[in-house]
């Protein structure tokens, strides 16, 4: 039996698309933590100069009045600025940006490591002998059983086998690996076949 069960394109999809979104909004972030909210301060600080005399000495400044907003519409029309008017952004604003921005790019190009090296994993079958995605070798005839209680909601069941005295279980994830369920079914089909041969001896 010859079996090369490789990376899936459902998993290649999910996981990029994960890696999407987390490397996205860690730029994301990044952009507004050293590009547009430092711009949309210095805007800010136009404003307050701009609105002097209209807000009493002490108050703050609310963005909302509407006479700090025609104020400032007319000024951005005049000097081809954002209409929108600016929100004050401060140094801990800009800092929170930045640090969240760069936690999560530093974990999605870990991520993206990580799933290069998945690419570089399979599951095989040469002959009798299968071999998992992190390099285990397992005779077929050695497996006992096949736990396949996560096989309907996540494709993955486990091959039971004994090493050393042992019982250890080997992962084959058909959800990840494409091919794995046609391991399973050979593994099962020996199981059943070695039950059937050793029943009359059971008998006996």
């Amino acid at each position: 039996m010859t079996v090369h069960a490789r990376i899936s394109k459902e998993w290649r999809r999910r996981m990029t698309l994960m890696a999407l979104m987390l490397n996205g909004s860690a730029l994301w972030f990044c952009y507004d933590g050293f590009i547009a909210w430092p711009a949309e301060e210095k805007r800010h600080q136009q404003l307050v100069t701009l609105t002097a005399d209209i807000v009493p000495e002490g108050s703050k400044l609310d963005i909302e009045d509407p006479a700090v907003v025609r104020a400032w519409t007319q000024y951005a029309k005049e000097h081809d600025l954002k209409p929108k008017v600016p929100k004050h952004r401060s140094p801990g604003d800009l800092a929170g940006q930045r640090i969240t921005g760069g936690i999560m790019l530093f974990f999605g190009v870990l991520f993206l490591g990580w799933m290069g090296l998945q690419h570089r994993k399979s599951v095989r079958v040469d002959g009798d002998v299968i071999t998992g995605a992190e390099g285990q070798k397992v005779h077929l005839d050695s497996i006992v059983g096949m736990d396949r209680r996560k096989w309907t909601n996540k494709g993955i069941a486990y091959a039971l086998y004994e090493e050393n005295g042992k019982q250890r279980r080997l992962c084959l994830d058909d959800h990840k690996f494409i091919g794995c369920e046609e391991i399973i079914l050979e593994a099962e089909r020996r199981i059943a076949a070695r039950a059937g041969a050793s029943a009359p001896t059971d008998a006996a």
